[in-house]
């Protein structure tokens, strides 16, 4: 113990530390009171150690500012990137869900680098509204009366619900009381707005007549939920929404609509499951319907709301929409997006339906082609998935490079050590790349930072 205290007693003081060469960029780039805290970290570390009898690596000055400038560097490392997606799941939730088209990042761009039209009238020289630069477009696609916008797709319930029916009851199927990505579950959502949450039916089957016999004075609205990331198959009903409109008229309450993923194009054309369109619920005599601006939307993070213009003005007047309202950038990328269905140009321009539309000729020749830059592995048949909450357990058939890494798990983790980051899948005890969801301009760093990692094949 002698020996420790000596030792202890024998560490630097943190000035000294500070004052070595290797803390010259810490210091240049960041305030002197957090380098010395973190010095003050590895010292007491190294006491810690010392006191438990080990032999810490760093004890001197000089060795413990290299410690201290790695600590740093680490905790300073910007740790939102971009990364390649490799994996095959086109709206990665973990990866940032849907890639923006080229002309929604330039919108964002031009304007985020100056001022912006965003509540001014440029006609009249007067404020103008937020909503106004997306209304006429989500008007026209989805053919609803009126639209509002906000951060998210729980954000768009909760201000429905909020607006609508605070302290009234609110009908859901037992099977449709769901829990969504991150924990949140419907029924804490209607809560937490004030809505008291009325469940009818089974998990499995629910009919019309169950919010029928459930509907009374006190029924504020009927909510019908996609089930965005789960499906239940077999012995299964449910009611269309157009009995759903008849139980809400007799009881007179609110349809609303929350159809998640808001996949303006057909899916059954892409040889995928049909999934709820917001057009086709407006058509149905939705009053609201709620979608997810960057799942099959392809767009930037929203919550999307359209309806019938007596169910939206409320929820435009609410307190709440000035807490959830979207900012400029997220505005102009989602008005790009929407000008590219109403021009027939989605499948070219938004990235997510490139991808999900990529034929899997194109996806071998792709898949080949890593492999003969980088001289090894193979091309093995397999699927990818559409993801992110859409189209749950929906695969399209794919061609991935499997370099023949005999730890795939290891090459994996070190392939997202590369610059940018790829970040493939492991599956079935091999290492696979998918090119359907790897971005045009990356393949040549795909195939170098896998022959990095996996070794050449001569």
């Amino acid at each position: 113990m002698a020996d420790a205290n000596a030792a202890m007693r024998g560490l630097p003081s943190v000035d000294a530390v500070l004052n070595e060469p290797a803390l010259a960029d810490a210091l240049s780039r960041l305030p002197r009171a957090a380098v010395g805290d973190a010095v003050r970290a590895e010292i007491a570390e190294a006491r810690r150690q010392l006191r438990n009898g080990g032999g810490p690596a760093a004890t001197d000055a000089a060795a413990l500012a290299e410690t201290t400038a790695a600590a740093v560097a680490l905790a300073s490392e910007r740790s939102l990137r971009g990364v390649v997606n490799a994996t095959g799941i086109v709206i990665h939730t973990n990866l940032g869900r849907a890639p923006l088209s080229e002309a929604a990042m330039a919108a964002m761009a031009e304007v985020s680098r100056g001022y912006s039209t965003l509540e001014f009238d440029l006609a009249a020289g007067t404020r103008g509204s937020r909503l106004h630069h997306v209304d006429w477009l989500l008007r026209t696609l989805t053919g609803a009366e009126a639209s509002v916008v906000v951060n998210n797709n729980a954000a768009a319930l909760y201000l429905a619900l909020s607006a609508h029916a605070v302290g009234r009851e609110v009908i859901v199927s037992r099977g449709e009381a769901v829990e969504i990505g991150g924990g949140f579950r419907i029924p804490d959502v209607l809560r937490q707005s004030g809505a008291r949450l009325m469940e009818v039916g089974t998990t499995n089957r629910t009919r019309a007549a169950d919010y029928a016999s459930a509907a009374g004075e006190d029924t504020a609205a009927l909510l019908r939920v996609h089930g965005s990331n789960f499906r239940i198959v077999g012995f299964t009903e449910s009611p269309s929404l157009a009995e759903l409109r008849g139980v809400a008229d007799e009881a007179d309450a609110l349809l609303i609509d929350d159809i998640g993923s808001g996949c303006l194009l057909d899916a059954a054309t892409f040889g995928l499951a049909a999934e709820p369109m917001p057009q086709a619920s407006i058509a149905a005599g939705s009053d609201l319907v709620l979608f997810s601006g960057d799942k099959l939307l392809g767009g930037p993070q929203a919550g999307v709301i359209v309806g019938r213009e007596a169910a939206v003005a409320p929820l435009r007047r609410h307190p709440l929409m000035r807490a959830l309202r979207c900012d400029k950038a997220t505005l102009a990328g989602l008005a790009a997006t929407l000008e590219a269905y109403a021009a027939g140009r989605a499948v070219e321009e938004i990235p997510v339906w490139r991808m999900i539309a990529a034929s899997e000729t194109a996806l071998r020749a792709r898949a080949e082609q890593w492999r003969d830059a980088a001289g090894l592995g193979e091309i093995v048949r397999s699927e990818s998935a559409v993801g992110g909450g859409s189209l749950p357990g929906e695969t399209l058939p794919t061609w991935c490079w499997s370099p023949g890494a005999t730890e795939p798990n290891a090459a994996a983790a070190a392939l997202r050590r590369a610059d940018p980051p790829v970040v493939a899948r492991v599956q079935q005890g091999r290492l696979l790349l998918d090119p359907r969801t790897v971005l045009d301009g990356q393949d040549e760093h795909v195939a170098s930072a896998v022959r990095a990692v996996c070794g050449s094949a001569s």
